[in-house]
C-alpha cells in the first residue's frame, strides 16, 4: 500500500487535529523549533499542554538533575528530560484526561554550530508516547549530526526532524522502514545525519534495533551504525572518542577459524605498537552493505541472514559496525572524526589487491594517490593476513610476493618501508583452506564436518538457533521393546 505523502506542516496539523493525543515539548539548545512547527500549523491548543526550554545550567539541573559527566548533549540527559516531562503529564493531567487521551512527551538536547563555526552541530532527540489511554509508554530515541554551516538553518532542520519524529511515532510505528525513511522528509543527508536510532516499549516488540541500524545505513540516513554484543545501539562518538580503533572487515557468513585467527593475531601486533595503549583499544567487526547484498541476485538485503551473522559475532562478544564504506580510505576518514589515536585495519591479502585496484578511485581527481593520502595518513596501519595462493595452493601469498602492476610497485614498497603495511605473524597455516562459503554449502547440504571449520561456540550457536538454514538430523525412531518384555515375562512365569 502506498503511503500518504504529507508536508511537514501538514503532519503537524494532522497531529493537532487528532483528539487522541496530548503532550508537552521540552527543547534545549536550539530554540523551541519543533514546538514552533506545531504552533504555526494551527490548532496547537488541541495537542500541546506545555512547552519549555531550560537553557541556564542551574535551572536545567534543578529540573532534570546534574549530569555526572558534565556533558548535557548526551543520551542520559534526554532520558531524564523524558522521564520528568512524562511523569508531570501523568501527575497533573492523569485524572482529568488520562482515561480518554494518549499522553506524549517530546524532548531534545542539542548543540548547534557556534559563531566561529568551530564545532559540529549535534544532539539527542526523543519521544515517549502511549498508543492507547492508560497503556504503558514507548520510546523512540535518535542522535542527529547537523552538517549545515549556519545556525538558523540547523535550527530549522531540527524543527522539521522533530515534527517528522512525532508523526512517525503516531502513524508509522508499525512499519519500521517507512518510519525510518519518513524522518528525512523535507531534509537531505547533506543537512542532517541520523547515526543512532532505537526504540523500546510494547509497541515495538516486533522491531529489532539492529535492523533499524541497518536501515539507517541502507536508506542513506547515515554511512555507519554501531551496536554492542547485547544488541544495544551505540552512538559512535561515545564509543570511539580518543580510542585506538582496530577493525576487521568481513562477511562473517559465518565467522570461521580464519576470521578468529585474523582478529587474534591482528590484535597482538596492534597492541604491541609503541603508540597504542592497550586499555584504549576498541575492536570492531565491520559488515558493509555491499557484503550484505552480495549473496542476493535482486540486490536486496535478507534481514534474517544479517541477524544470523550478527548473532554469531555477538555470541563471541564482538561490537558490530555496519557501514556503507566500500573503499577503505572512506572508512579511515570516518574514524578520524572521533579519534586522532592510531587506527589499525586487519584484512586478507586478497583484500589488499582491492585496495590497490585503481578502478575504485576513478571518481577522485587525484586517483589512487589522493585515496592513499587519506588511507595511509599519519596514524594508520594495515595488517595483512596471508592466504594460499589461488594459482598454487601450496604457495603462501603475502606481502612478500604480492602481485602488482609495475607502475604501482614503488608505491607499495614505499608503504612497506614506512611501516604502513605489515604481514600478520604467527598465523595458523593449517586453517588457510577454510572458506565461509564452503561452511554454508555444507550446512545447507546437511553434510558433516563443517563444525571443525568454525570455533566451537559458533557451531553451538548455529545449531541452537538454527542459523544459516541449519536443520538438525531427525532422531531415529525408538525401538519398541514392549513385545520382547512381555515375551520374557511370560517365559519366566511359565518356568516358575
Amino acid at each position: 500500500m502506498e503511503l500518504e505523502t504529507l508536508s511537514v506542516r501538514e503532519k503537524a496539523r494532522r497531529i493537532n487535529m487528532d483528539p487522541s493525543s496530548y503532550g508537552s515539548f521540552a527543547e534545549i539548545g536550539a530554540g523551541q523549533e519543533t514546538a514552533a512547527m506545531f504552533f504555526k500549523a494551527g490548532g496547537a491548543s488541541n495537542t500541546i499542554a506545555k512547552t519549555m526550554s531550560a537553557y541556564d545550567m542551574t535551572f536545567s539541573n534543578a529540573i532534570y538533575g546534574v549530569e555526572e559527566s558534565g556533558r548535557y548533549v548526551v543520551q542520559s540527559r534526554l532520558i531524564k528530560m523524558l522521564d520528568k516531562e512524562y511523569r508531570l503529564l501523568e501527575q497533573r493531567l492523569g485524572i482529568k484526561m488520562g482515561f480518554e487521551r494518549c499522553f506524549f512527551a517530546f524532548a531534545d538536547t542539542v548543540m548547534t554550530i557556534n559563531y566561529a563555526k568551530t564545532n559540529q552541530g549535534q544532539g539527542w532527540m526523543g519521544i515517549r508516547f502511549q498508543t492507547a489511554p492508560q497503556s504503558p509508554p514507548n520510546d523512540i530515541l535518535l542522535h542527529v549530526k547537523m552538517h549545515e554551516r549556519d545556525m538558523l538553518l540547523q535550527q530549522y532542520a531540527l524543527g522539521i526532524l522533530g515534527t517528522n519524529l512525532v508523526y512517525a511515532a503516531f502513524y508509522l510505528r508499525d512499519n519500521p522502514e517507512a518510519m525510518v525513511k519518513s524522518l528525512m522528509d523535507e531534509l537531505s543527508n547533506d543537512r542532517v545525519e541520523i547515526d543512532t536510532l532505537k526504540v523500546s516499549g510494547k509497541a515495538f516488540e516486533h522491531i529489532d534495533n539492529r535492523i533499524l541500524s541497518l536501515q539507517l545505513v541502507k536508506n542513506g540516513l547515515t554511512n555507519a551504525a554501531i551496536f554492542g554484543p547485547d544488541g544495544d545501539v551505540i552512538q559512535p562518538a561515545d564509543l570511539l572518542y580518543k580510542k585506538n580503533v582496530l577493525v576487521l572487515r568481513g562477511r562473517f557468513r559465518p565467522l570461521t577459524h580464519v576470521n578468529l585467527d585474523m582478529m587474534k593475531r591482528g590484535y597482538e601486533q596492534f597492541a604491541n605498537e609503541d603508540d597504542v595503549k592497550k586499555e584504549k583499544i576498541e575492536i570492531l567487526t565491520e559488515l558493509t552493505i555491499n557484503d550484505l547484498r552480495s549473496a542476493h541476485k535482486d540486490q536486496d538485503i535478507d534481514y534474517k541472514d544479517f541477524l544470523d551473522r550478527v548473532d554469531i559475532l555477538s555470541s563471541l562478544g564482538c561490537t558490530v559496525m555496519i557501514s556503507n564504506y566500500q573503499e577503505y580510505y572512506r572508512l579511515v576518514s570516518y574514524f578520524a572524526q572521533f579519534t586522532k589515536e592510531k587506527i589499525g585495519i586487519v584484512i586478507g591479502v586478497y583484500g589488499l589487491e582491492m585496495i590497490f585496484d585503481e578502478k575504485y578511485y576513478t571518481n577522485l581527481s587525484g586517483g589512487i594517490l589522493e585515496a592513499f593520502s587519506h588511507l595511509f595518513s599519519k596514524n594508520i596501519k594495515i595488517y595483512i593476513y596471508p592466504a594460499n595462493h589461488k594459482d598454487n595452493p601450496k604457495e603462501l601469498y603475502s606481502c612478500r610476493n604480492f602481485e602488482l602492476p609495475e607502475h604501482l610497485v614503488d608505491l607499495f614498497n614505499y608503504l612497506i618501508a614506512n611501516d604502513k603495511l605489515e604481514n600478520i605473524r604467527n598465523f595458523d597455516r593449517d586453517i588457510l583452506h577454510i572458506l565461509s562459503d564452503d561452511v554454508i554449502k555444507m550446512i545447507k547440504a546437511k553434510e558433516e564436518g563443517w563444525e571443525s571449520m568454525v570455533p566451537d561456540s559458533v557451531a553451538k550457536t548455529i545449531k541452537e538457533r538454527l542459523l544459516f538454514g541449519y536443520e538438525p538430523k531427525p532422531e531415529p525412531p525408538k525401538e519398541n521393546n514392549s513385545g520382547k518384555f512381555l515375551e520374557a515375562w511370560t517365559r519366566l512365569t511359565t518356568q516358575n
